[in-house]
């Protein structure tokens, strides 16, 4: 049956006009409709939800509070001494402050330029393994270099390139707890980035009046006096030492009255085997050669890397010049005798540790 649309009396037989007046349906119309029903005009009809039953209020319960978990700090420390050792900690301290004094600008460098700080945190450190496991360098001799006061250690350079006097700085750093400052040549502040590099690290003019000045000052100061005539030179001539200049550095420790110490060095002949030389690239460049070895220019880059010969490094006991008279430094032939003297020791302890040494290598 279809629900017939009621029409409002008085609408003049038209819907959606009337009186105005409300009308309420009936008890028929609202039973047909069923429970929960509203009928509204022109027959729609909506659906009132039922009346939700009323809550006794009641405390509201409280959430659970997360707790953080605590840091592992055993942890951490695990993973520090498995990665630096047992002094992981105390390293990891260091550096840090380290990092804090470069920030904060809390470092110092003395009148030649040397960072103490730079040295002794990040150079020495990115060295040592080329020392400790690349060369195996053994070290002899170490007493001869006095615990305090001024001392001018000479050795003999070799190699093609100048580490010899990087590794002898580090040996002499990590077995007399001392920084041994070097003499460098004209070259090396002349290289961009190299100088300022080098001058941070303890580096210094190769001249007598830088010489004098770190002598007075009681530092320990190193010299190689054969130069770029001992770098560059073929490895046929491997460990026949060169003329060692005009003694300038005899005349500084006779100036300041400080002992010299003679260093030997054997290895370092065998890093870069020098088997010819580009002069005229060399003479292009303005340097004093440009290097032929096995590997280099042949592997490029890693024609750079040094072989891993065996190093024995013997200091000498030490030559006094405080017992010359007052003038010595300004006698050439004095000058001479010592410098010949120095030579010669070194060129003869040089044999003896190649007596000694099993093999180039081992």
């Amino acid at each position: 049956m279809v629900d017939a649309e009621v029409i409002p009396i008085g609408a003049g037989g038209r819907p959606g006009r009337g009186s105005g007046r409300r009308t309420t349906p009936s008890a028929a119309a609202r039973a047909l409709a069923g429970p929960g029903t509203r009928l509204k005009k022109k027959g729609k009809r909506s659906v009132e939800p039922p009346a939700a039953e009323p809550v006794e209020a009641g405390p509201r319960p409280q959430e659970p509070v997360v707790e953080a978990a605590p840091l592992d700090f055993a942890g951490l420390e695990r993973v520090v001494r498995e990665l630096f050792g047992e002094d992981g900690e105390r390293r990891v301290a260091e550096w840090l402050a380290f990092l804090r004094r470069r920030v904060s600008g809390e470092y110092e460098l003395d009148e030649f330029g040397y960072d103490s700080d730079l040295t002794d945190q990040v150079l020495l450190p990115m060295l040592r393994p080329m020392v400790e496991k690349w060369f195996r360098v053994e070290v002899r001799g170490i007493e001869n270099i006095p615990d305090t006061g001024s001392a001018l250690v000479v050795a003999n350079h070799s190699g093609t390139m100048p580490l010899d006097g990087l590794v002898t700085q580090v040996v002499v750093s990590d077995h007399t707890n001392r920084p041994l400052r070097t003499l460098a040549a004209d070259l090396v502040f002349q290289t961009p980035f190299v100088g300022e590099l080098a001058r941070k690290g303890g580096a210094t003019l190769a001249s007598n009046d830088d010489a004098e000045r770190l002598l007075r000052q009681g530092n320990l100061v190193g010299v190689w006096p054969e130069g770029f005539k001992g770098l560059g030179k073929p490895f046929s001539e491997r460990y026949k030492l060169q003329r060692f200049g005009r003694g300038g550095f005899v005349s500084a420790a006779m100036r300041t009255g400080v002992p010299i110490i003679p260093c030997s060095i054997v290895g370092a002949e065998e890093i870069y085997p020098l088997v010819g030389n580009i002069a005229s690239l060399a003479r292009l460049l303005g340097v004093p050669y440009i290097p032929i070895t096995p590997f280099f220019p042949l592997l490029g880059p890693l024609g750079l890397i040094p072989l891993p010969s065996k190093w024995l490094i013997e200091f000498g006991e030490p030559i006094r010049t405080d017992e010359f008279p007052d003038g010595a430094a300004d006698d050439p032939m004095l000058v001479f005798n010592v410098t010949d003297q120095v030579r010669e020791t070194i060129q003869q302890t040089l044999y003896t540790l190649l007596m000694r040494r099993r093999s180039v290598f081992f």
